[in-house]
Order: structure tokens, then C-alpha cells, then sequence
């Protein structure tokens, strides 16, 4: 991830309903959840809901598929491990023990892709 991603990533994570997506999504696992579900889980509008949804999709920490009537949210484990990736690569100043169990959370991230 470069930095111009990461601002986009940290802009979209910058708000409180963004935010808790994101962490729905992740608990959510690869089935993902509703855009409905979302919304109700979040208790937020369908609109308001569309509009953090479309602004996480935009960043890349989010993916969409359809499944018959319903569009299924999916967090971007790849994304959300780079973007870890990039707050830890200079963060150690020569002491990788520091960065290690963040590192460790990162590859799990992209396992789960």
C-alpha cells in the first residue's frame, strides 16, 4: 500500500459509522453481511448507510457482491492488512520485537482473503 492509498483508507476510517462497518465486516467474516443488515446492526438509514458503504468501497476496505436480491458486504482482508503493514514499516527503529505481534495480525488479515 502507498501512502496516497493509505490517506484514502484513513479518510474512510475517519468516521464513526465507517468505522463500525469496518468492524462489523471483519467480525462478519468472508459471508460478509447485508447492506440491510448493516444498516440495522448500525442503526442508520438505507440511505445514510448506502452513502458510508459506497465511501468504504471507494477506499478498497470493503468489497460488494451480489447473491440473488441482496448485495453481500465483505471486508477487504488484503486491504486492511496493508494498510496495517504500512503504519508498522518504519515504526521499529531496528527492534522488530516492537512491530511483530502487529505484523502477525496483518498476515493473518490476508490468510482470510
Amino acid at each position: 500500500m502507498d501512502q496516497r492509498q493509505a490517506l484514502i483508507a484513513f479518510g474512510a476510517l475517519s468516521q464513526e459509522t465507517r468505522l463500525q462497518i469496518v468492524r462489523m465486516l471483519v467480525v462478519s467474516g468472508p459471508d460478509g453481511m447485508a447492506a440491510g443488515a448493516i444498516a440495522e446492526k448500525a442503526e442508520v438509514s438505507p440511505s445514510n448507510i448506502s452513502f458510508h458503504l459506497k465511501e468504504l468501497e471507494r477506499s478498497g476496505l470493503i468489497a460488494q457482491q451480489r447473491e440473488s436480491r441482496s448485495i453481500i458486504y465483505t471486508a477487504n482482508y488484503e486491504a486492511l492488512g496493508g494498510l496495517v503493514r504500512f503504519l508498522m514499516e518504519d515504526c521499529c527503529s531496528g527492534h522488530p520485537e516492537i512491530c511483530a505481534p502487529a505484523a502477525e495480525v496483518a498476515a493473518c488479515c490476508e490468510k482470510l482473503q
